[in-house]
């Protein structure tokens, strides 16, 4: 199958799925066309999916490499707290999987884009040794409204969404799950007006770390507070990675849901210091150039 068939086939599933009215032109053209909508600021974000790093073809399926794919990338709209608008996906495989795996790629990606109603409105096909794909997504948020990593201040209260630890220890023991981005959670706390927030891709222990140097503050938290996955260790919920949860902060006069679990509290200690049941918190998630 050539390019073009394989093009127009994905244009036709993505026309059949959802479709937001901020796109004015998708898939056909050398660029696609979105009219913001006034009174709002346009999100994006970018995120690779490698194989042999995220995945692997032994125990992924092509779609689900394609639902993981987009699910990396809304989980970062959902830490700004924004609404999905729509999504450019390019995609490079080895000739020897054909045609069969982009259609099942596009499959698996174009489910999740319905349930997590996001339009895909372009990208680029390509050859390569392994897959790689990397998806672009774009959200809106009232303006001047995204949460950022920048607004924790000393005094408010860190809380985190779900449980942690289940993705590191699903991958030790060889059945990963796939990411399930925290979307309407973050359009709840910005709603809420709660002062920071990141979602936890590279584990608890880094994040967390990344979020106090970007507020330049410090923080504590306490070991018997985290909302460890069942049969995970606490190592996995700290450093393992991949939760797609949220961290975030908030004034101690906001209420938070009581499914999100308190951790800790953000201090004026030395900046981006981070201090477990009164101990040094060793930054040790992922990290691609560690």
């Amino acid at each position: 199958m050539r390019e073009t068939e394989i093009v127009e086939q994905i244009r036709l599933q993505a026309l059949s799925g959802h479709h937001d009215k901020a796109l004015i032109r998708g898939i056909g053209d050398d660029c696609a066309i979105v009219r913001p909508r006034a009174g709002e600021d346009l999100v994006f974000t970018s995120d690779f999916v490698l194989e042999d790093r995220h995945f692997t073809l032994a125990t992924h399926s092509p779609a689900a490499i394609g639902e993981k794919a987009l699910a990396r990338s809304l989980s970062d709209l959902a830490a700004m707290g924004a609404e999905p608008v729509f999504c450019l996906v390019s995609l490079a495989a080895p000739a020897k999987l054909g045609g069969p795996f982009v259609k099942r790629f596009y499959q698996g990606l174009l489910r999740a884009a319905d349930r997590y109603s996001i339009s895909l409105a372009g990208g680029d096909l390509s050859r390569f040794d392994k897959v790689i794909a990397d998806v672009t997504c774009c959200g809106r948020v009232p303006r001047g409204k995204a949460l950022l990593r920048s607004g924790a201040k000393a005094g408010d209260r860190m809380y985190v969404t779900g449980k942690l630890g289940a993705a590191a220890h699903a991958f030790a023991a060889g059945r990963p799950i796939l990411p399930k981005p925290r979307l309407a959670a973050g359009i709840e706390l910005r709603k809420l007006g709660v002062s920071a927030a990141i979602d936890l891709s590279d584990g608890l222990s880094l994040d967390l770390a990344r979020l106090c140097a970007a507020s330049n503050v410090s923080a504590e938290i306490a070991s018997n507070r985290l909302p460890v996955a069942r049969h995970a260790t606490l190592d996995e919920a700290l450093h393992g990675g991949e939760d797609y949860e949220l961290l975030f902060t908030a004034a101690p006069q906001i209420r938070i849901p009581a499914a999100m679990s308190e951790i800790g509290v953000v201090t004026r200690k030395r900046p981006s210091h981070v201090l477990m049941d009164g101990h040094p918190l060793q930054s040790k998630g992922f990290d691609h150039f560690a």
